[in-house]
C-alpha cells in the first residue's frame, strides 16, 4: 500500500469544488490514486451504499489508461494477492488489453492474478461483457499460463455450467498440456468425464443429508477455514453435533484469516461465538508489536451499518470492527475512540466485547469526523482513524504524530489525503505498511 499523490486541490477538473457524499471538501488525487481507493474495497458491480457497483466499474475502466501501465499491473496483483480480490483484478486486466499502452503486461499479469479455475471463464465473461471479440495475443498468453496450474480437481470443482466454461477457454487459447497426465485430464474436460470431486457443494446437489455431509467433512478435516467460517449457520440449522463444531473450529488454520470474517460469523452462529472468539485469537497470535502509543478513531456512522456490497452478507462495521480488534491485539499501548455525531471513548476491551463496545458507543448518524478530530486532544504516536470517508465536516490535519485514514469502501472521493497517509482497503498488510513506512521515517530523521 503506498501513497503518490502529485498534486493536492479541491477543485476537481472543471473548476467545481468536489465533495464526499455527505459534502465534505474532498481532495483531487492523482489517477493511480483514484484507481487505488476504486479497486481496494471493491466487490465489483455490487452496489453500495452510496454508489451502485456499475458505477464504480465504470470509473475504474475510465482510470486505467490515466495511470502508469506498471502501476495497474501491481495494483491487480495487489488486489488478489493482499486484498484477496477476485473480480476487480480481472477487470483491471481486461482493460489493461484495451490500450497498447498497457498491453505489453496483460499476460504476466493475468497469469498471476488467476489463482481459481473458474476465474479463466470468468475473465473471458469480463472481456465480452460488452460483446463477444477475438482475444488478443497476450489475453491468450496469459490464460494459457494459468491453466496449466490447475489440476484435476480444481477443473472438476470449477467446470460449471455457464455462457462461457472451461473448456471454451482451453480451445480459444490453444493451451499445451506441460505432461501425459495434463494432457488426459484436459482431454476429459473437454468430453465432460472428468470425476466430480468429493466437495460439499457436489455432495449436497446429489441430495446426501445435510447433517451426514457436514458432520463427515467436519470429522475428516476437509473444509479450508473461510469455508467453515461462511457455513456455521448451516451447521448450526443441519442439527451439526456442536462437539464436532468446537474441534474443527480449534484445529483449523487460521493465520491469514481477518478478524471481520470471524466477526461476521459470529453474528449467523451466536450460540458458537465463544469458540469462533477462540479461533480468532489464534488467528492474531504471534504477530510483532507495533510500538509506542496508537489512538484508534472508529467510524460508526450510519453508511457503515451498511453491507460491503449488495450481495455481501458482511458488514462495512464488520470489516472496521475487525481492524480494530486486529489493532487492539497488535498495538503496544492503544485508545480507541467512535465517531459519527459526536466522539465517544470505547473501553480498550478484546475481541467481540470491543466489537460491542464499539458498535454501541453512540447512536449511527452522520460522519462528524472533523468535528471528531477537534474534540479528540490524546496525544501518541500514531492517529488510526478507520472510515468509509464520507465525511460531512471539513477534515483538519492530526495534531499529533503521524496520521492514518484507513478506507473501507470505493466510493469517489475522499478525505484522508494530505496531512495524512491513506490506505485503501481491509487487510493484515496495513500493520506491515504503517511499520515500514515509520521505519522510513526514522531513518529519514
Amino acid at each position: 500500500m503506498r501513497l503518490n499523490i502529485l498534486k493536492l486541490s479541491h477543485l476537481g477538473f472543471n473548476g467545481a469544488p468536489l465533495r464526499t457524499h455527505e459534502g465534505a471538501p474532498a481532495l483531487v488525487i492523482s489517477a493511480e490514486a483514484q484507481l487505488r481507493r476504486s479497486v481496494l474495497a471493491c466487490m465489483l458491480w455490487e452496489d453500495e451504499f452510496y454508489e451502485d457497483g456499475a458505477t464504480i466499474a465504470e470509473r475504474i475502466a475510465a482510470l486505467v489508461p490515466q495511470a502508469e501501465a506498471v502501476k495497474v499491473a501491481a495494483l491487480a496483483v495487489e488486489a488478489r494477492e493482499k486484498m484477496k480480490l477476485r473480480h476487480a483484478p480481472l477487470l483491471l486486466v481486461r482493460e489493461m488489453a484495451r490500450y497498447a499502452t498497457h498491453r505489453g503486461l496483460v499476460a504476466e499479469t493475468l497469469a498471476r492474478v488467476i489463482q481459481r479455475a473458474d476465474e479463466l471463464s470468468e475473465f473471458l465473461a469480463i472481456y465480452w461483457k460488452d460483446g463477444r471479440q477475438p482475444l488478443s495475443a497476450q489475453v491468450k498468453k496469459g490464460l494459457a499460463a494459468a491453466f496449466t496450474r490447475f489440476d484435476a480437481y480444481a477443473l472438476a470443482k470449477y467446470d460449471r455450467a455457464g455462457a462461457v466454461k472451461l473448456r471454451d477457454v482451453l480451445f480459444l487459447t490453444h493451451a499445451k498440456p506441460l505432461t501425459a497426465d495434463q494432457s488426459l485430464t484436459w482431454r476429459q474436460l473437454v468430453e465432460g468425464t472428468l470425476p466430480s470431486p468429493e466437495t460439499w457443494e457436489v455432495r449436497l446437489s446429489r441430495g446426501e443429508q445435510k447433517r451426514e455431509v457436514w458432520e463427515s467433512m467436519l470429522i475428516e478435516n476437509r473444509l479450508g477455514a473461510l469455508a467453515l467460517l461462511r457455513n456455521l449457520r448451516n451447521m448450526q440449522v443441519a442439527g451439526v453435533d456442536p462437539e464436532l463444531v468446537r474441534y474443527a473450529l480449534e484445529v483449523i488454520r487460521v493465520e491469514r484469516v481477518l478478524p471481520f470474517r470471524f466477526i461476521a460469523a459470529a453474528r449467523h452462529a451466536p450460540q458458537w461465538e465463544s469458540w469462533i472468539e477462540q479461533a480468532m485469537f489464534a488467528s492474531l497470535s504471534g504477530q510483532l508489536r507495533l510500538a509506542g502509543k496508537t489512538v484508534l478513531l472508529v467510524d460508526v456512522s450510519g453508511s457503515m451499518d451498511a453491507k460491503l456490497s449488495a450481495r455481501s452478507e458482511m458488514l462495512r462495521m464488520d470489516a472496521a470492527a475487525g481492524l480494530s480488534v486486529l489493532l487492539r491485539e497488535i498495538a503496544e499501548e492503544v485508545s480507541i475512540y467512535t465517531f459519527s455525531d459526536s466522539l465517544a471513548a470505547v473501553p480498550a476491551r478484546r475481541g467481540f466485547a470491543l466489537r460491542d463496545a464499539i458498535v454501541h458507543s453512540q447512536p449511527h448518524g452522520s460522519t462528524q469526523l472533523g468535528r471528531a478530530l477537534n474534540e479528540l486532544r490524546e496525544r501518541s504516536d500514531r492517529l488510526v482513524v478507520i472510515t468509509d470517508e464520507q465525511s460531512h465536516d471539513h477534515v483538519p490535519a492530526p495534531k499529533y504524530g503521524r496520521g492514518y485514514v484507513v478506507n473501507v469502501a470505493s466510493y469517489r472521493n475522499g478525505v484522508g489525503y494530505g496531512a495524512w497517509t491513506h490506505i485503501d482497503g481491509w487487510s493484515e498488510a496495513i500493520i506491515e505498511y504503517i511499520r515500514s513506512i515509520e521505519l522510513v521515517g526514522r531513518m529519514d530523521a
